[in-house]
């Protein structure tokens, strides 16, 4: 079947440290190898019982700047970064341990977690993954942005964002395009960082919110560009917004074979393609299932 290709879990465990952007929190994020089939764990080592959450869009919680994940009593939070980071190098089952309920916002990339799993190294298993094969276009419209999925014609995942914040921004319109591959992730996208204006930097500290962040945890992006800071790439902000929609897709549990167009997308809207995207890929094993029936049937009857 096309897109298949076998799981993948880290060799050893490894260990990536830092504070919330939000809560200001100390926090230790511990990824471990796990069985073929468990997909991504995330477990509040915190936690009296270290409660666990699937990575999973049925436990998604989204807020407008940041993806969170909530089963019972555990919470976490920004988990973003993370997941693009093993969707980006395929690896398919790995127990995360948080030591709190904000994920470290390190300097705003998931290039810490991407170099932290390749040291940990790779394993291929025994299992094949679950493809969902994009084979219809449609389009998913919300908050003044769309993301338009599409069938890949070489069974590739092919991601793309374009943004344009308007004439008054002093972020200039910008887009970015790759075919997705670990190779690609860790060299293109890993490190592309989280971004605000300057005018919404003021305006966070104002409430309370993130007073410790400084201009090297994040970019703040100023009438002149980058304040007390530089651009790693001519597009990094759209290249983070496609490290955003990596992760927050990934969450539809399964490896995707398609076309991803995000046009002034954000989180929320992630999520609802998300959701859409889990859905067929439960109607397509459903056919999966009722095909492999059916040829039983038939060789009995023969």
């Amino acid at each position: 079947m096309m897109g298949i290709r076998n799981e993948h879990t880290i060799a050893s465990c490894c260990e990536i440290s830092g504070r919330g952007y939000w809560s200001g929190k100390d926090v230790r994020v511990t990824c471990c190898p796990a069985p073929a089939g468990t997909g991504v764990v995330l477990v509040r080592s915190d936690m009296p019982g270290m409660p666990e959450c699937p990575a999973h869009t049925q436990f998604a919680d989204g807020v407008s700047f940041r993806t969170n994940l909530v089963q019972g009593d555990a919470s976490f939070q920004m988990v973003e970064h993370l997941m693009a980071a093993l969707a980006g190098l395929e690896i398919d089952n790995c127990r995360v341990e948080i030591s709190a309920e904000e994920l470290p916002g390190l300097d705003g990339s998931a290039l810490a977690y991407v170099e932290a799993l390749q040291e940990a190294g790779l394993v291929i298993q025994a299992a094949t993954s679950r493809p969902l094969v994009i084979r219809d276009s449609f389009r998913i419209e919300h908050g003044g942005g769309y993301v338009d999925v599409a069938p890949s014609t070489n069974q590739e995942a092919v991601y793309e964002y374009s943004l344009d914040y308007g004439v008054d921004s002093p972020i200039r319109q910008q887009s970015y395009r790759c075919i997705q591959t670990p190779h690609t992730f860790s060299r293109q996208v890993a490190s592309a960082r989280t971004f605000v204006t300057a005018e919404q930097a003021d305006q966070l500290r104002s409430s309370g919110v993130a007073s410790h962040v400084t201009h090297d945890d994040l970019l703040v992006i100023g009438e002149d560009g980058p304040v007390g800071n530089a651009y790693r790439f001519r597009n990094e902000c759209a290249r983070h917004k496609t490290l955003d929609l990596i992760g927050d897709l990934s969450l539809a549990g399964v490896s995707l074979i398609g076309q991803f167009t995000s046009v002034r997308g954000g989180h929320s809207l992630n999520a609802i393609v998300a959701k859409r995207l889990a859905e067929l890929a439960a109607e397509q094993s459903l056919v999966r299932q009722d095909e492999s029936s059916a040829v039983q049937v038939h060789r009995r009857a023969a």
